[in-house]
């Protein structure tokens, strides 16, 4: 009988140790479970962010295209202007005799040929430059013209270029006349 009490009292320390053991086995899985339920929040917030971050990714090239293509269309009518303005150029060139070249002191030449039918190549030019208050300012012209102030006034009123470099092409061709 001793023996069985011996024995019952060591299946019973058996199964404290046990049922102890169990106690720990389930706070340990209670623990983790925690874990792995705020590991889980973490990856559902990381991948929150990440759509966030991809849209805005998407936002951005999205942005990016659009403004590539303004730029780009923006370049091909600048290009399409400046073929026009070079045609003109080579017009005015040709048919007028007008080239237009840039100075010392940021000034521009206006040089005329095709104006005196004897000597077709004679040269008539001008200089022309801005000055403080942007206001045209003519300083010279060869041979001398004496309307060439009165020109020059009435450029600053009007801002008609193309008037003001017809009335002193008419004022070189009077000069060859007389």
């Amino acid at each position: 009988m001793s023996l069985k009490l011996k024995e019952e009292e060591r299946m019973v320390e058996m199964f404290l140790e046990y049922q102890n053991q169990v106690r720990k086995q389930n706070k340990l899985i209670q623990e983790k479970k925690a874990n792995l339920l705020i590991m889980i929040a973490e990856v559902k917030g990381k991948r929150q962010e990440l759509e966030v971050l991809t849209a805005n990714i998407q936002d951005l090239k999205e942005e990016y295209s659009r403004k590539k293509e303004t730029i780009s269309s923006a370049n091909r009518a600048n290009e399409e202007r400046l073929k026009r303005l070079q045609k003109s150029a080579d017009l005015y060139k040709e048919r007028l005799g007008l080239e237009i070249r840039k100075i010392h002191g940021d000034k521009l030449q206006f040089i005329f040929t095709n104006i005196d039918p004897k000597h077709p190549e004679s040269p008539f030019m001008f200089s022309l430059s801005l000055n403080e208050a942007k206001e045209y300012e003519v300083s010279d012209s060869v041979p001398h013209l004496e309307c060439l102030a009165e020109f020059q006034e009435n450029v600053r009123k009007t801002n008609n270029f193309s008037a003001f470099l017809a009335n002193v092409r008419k004022a070189f061709t009077a000069t060859v006349y007389n």
